[in-house]
């Protein structure tokens, strides 16, 4: 079954922070291929820059995150995936149909539409608004 992981789970798994030892955990258990997509490699850049100025994080530490993350890409655990302006179209439709309802910030949409133009059927996230819209749309989610 193809996966999603949102860069709440990406974070974790490659940097340390509190939810670490359970995205370790999950990803032990799904070796899986997760798509990196243009969306979750920005996300997932600032998140570790921000860590480094908020002294949680060392640029040394950052360097060698990004050649693990680097390795993940050329070994196929993590695969790049690219979209066209269909990426802003869907989260648009899923703002119309469910912000009101959930409450939904604009990067929770595009990383539930990015998950669905990738085709996954799961999603795995530590954002409770991304589980809650991915559930109301079908996706079986790990809401770890």
């Amino acid at each position: 079954m193809k996966c999603y992981a949102d860069t709440s789970f990406l974070f974790s798994y490659y940097a340390s922070d509190a939810n670490s030892s359970r995205a370790d955990a999950w990803r032990q258990d799904h070796p899986v291929a997760l798509p990196l997509t243009p969306l979750n490699r920005l996300e997932l850049r600032n998140a570790l820059e921000l860590a480094v100025f908020q002294k949680r994080l060392s640029a040394q530490a950052v360097r060698e995150t990004w050649a693990i993350i680097e390795s993940d890409l050329q070994s196929g655990l993590l695969t790049r995936t690219a979209f066209s302006g269909a990426l802003f179209d869907e989260a648009e439709l899923l703002a119309i149909s469910h912000t009101a309802q959930v409450g939904l910030r604009s990067l929770d949409l595009l990383h539930i539409a990015a998950a669905q133009l990738t085709g996954a059927e799961e999603l795995v996230t530590f954002d409770q608004r991304q589980a809650a819209l991915a559930a109301r749309i079908g996706l079986k989610t790990f809401m770890l």
